[in-house]
């Protein structure tokens, strides 16, 4: 399994931001290797946003960010947002016992 870590700035309404990635996300949820996502905003500075999605595999991720299918959700995204973006692999795994 695989981590993929987005964080936004969001320079416009953010209503329309969510709205717009809530169309992603049900793009997304489709592809192959998808496995959850959350959409986190920041307590205190509310044009920040961190998504955080788990896929199957890198491969998956990849075929899912690049599908034609894709691009227009990244450019509605892109005119609301700046954001920066990386793949993580699970080094620790630790839950609570109580």
């Amino acid at each position: 399994m695989v981590t993929f870590i987005n964080r936004f700035t969001v320079t416009g309404p953010a209503e329309e931001f969510e709205r717009l990635f809530d169309d992603t996300s049900a793009f997304f949820r489709d592809r192959p290797g998808f496995i959850s996502h959350r959409l986190l905003r920041h307590t205190e500075q509310p044009g920040s946003y961190v998504n955080v999605a788990e896929w199957e595999n890198a491969e998956s991720f990849r075929a899912a960010v690049t599908h034609p299918d894709f691009a227009p959700h990244a450019t509605a995204l892109r005119t609301l947002s700046t954001s920066e973006s990386n793949l993580y692999a699970s080094v620790l795994e630790r839950t609570a016992t109580h």
